[in-house]
């Protein structure tokens, strides 16, 4: 009998939304937006971190493009030097007709950063930077999935772009419906409730 594996329903733009009783600092609560999951592992970022370095310090091209905060967002614990940016295209564009992205689904893209800010910007709705990657290795991602350390949920092109003054993991978890909205409301720390 073949068995599915754990992460069978992880694809590029599905979003890993740590479980409540996620306790690993690094992802205590985060949301991780799939970029790529293939039979090697899982590349992602995590899109409600924001760091207090502004992009404009380490990318200035891109510093007063980007969506608010204007600020560089923690993507993961891995490679915390490596820049990789997210975009969110505009209604009617797709990546094989902006210059400069790759399609990750949908209207979401990765973006090269070495692509001029002046012709991709008319193109999409924003842009967000993250330093570092959330990186799994072949079977580890399954192993966590097994754990119940992530739920595996639809991303909404705006989620890459959410604010950090909301709570974009109580609001992912909430739009799931019944029972896992519920898990919106866990306190985290069953010691302190």
């Amino acid at each position: 009998m073949y068995s599915v594996p754990a992460d069978a329903e992880v694809e590029p733009g599905t979003l890993l939304v740590a479980a409540p009783t996620m306790f690993d600092a690094n992802f205590r609560r985060t949301v991780v937006f799939v970029i790529d999951h293939r039979d090697e592992g899982t590349l992602g970022v995590v899109l409600n971190r924001p760091s207090d370095v502004p992009v404009d310090d380490v990318l200035p091209a891109w510093g007063r493009h980007v969506a608010e905060p204007q600020s560089v967002f923690v993507g993961g614990p891995v490679e915390k030097k490596t820049a990789l940016c997210l975009a969110a295209l505009r209604t009617g564009e797709t990546a094989a007709t902006v210059p400069g992205v790759i399609a990750v689904r949908g209207p979401v893209a990765l973006v090269d950063l070495d692509t001029d800010p002046d012709l991709l910007l008319p193109k999409v709705r924003g842009v967000r930077v993250f330093a570092g990657y959330s990186g799994w290795d072949a079977g580890q991602l399954a192993n966590e999935i097994d754990r119940e350390d992530w739920l595996i949920v639809p991303a909404l092109p705006s989620d890459v772009l959410a604010s950090p003054n909301q709570d974009l993991w109580g609001q992912v978890l909430r739009r799931q419906g019944i029972p896992t909205a519920l898990l919106a409301t866990h306190p985290g720390d069953l010691q302190r409730n």
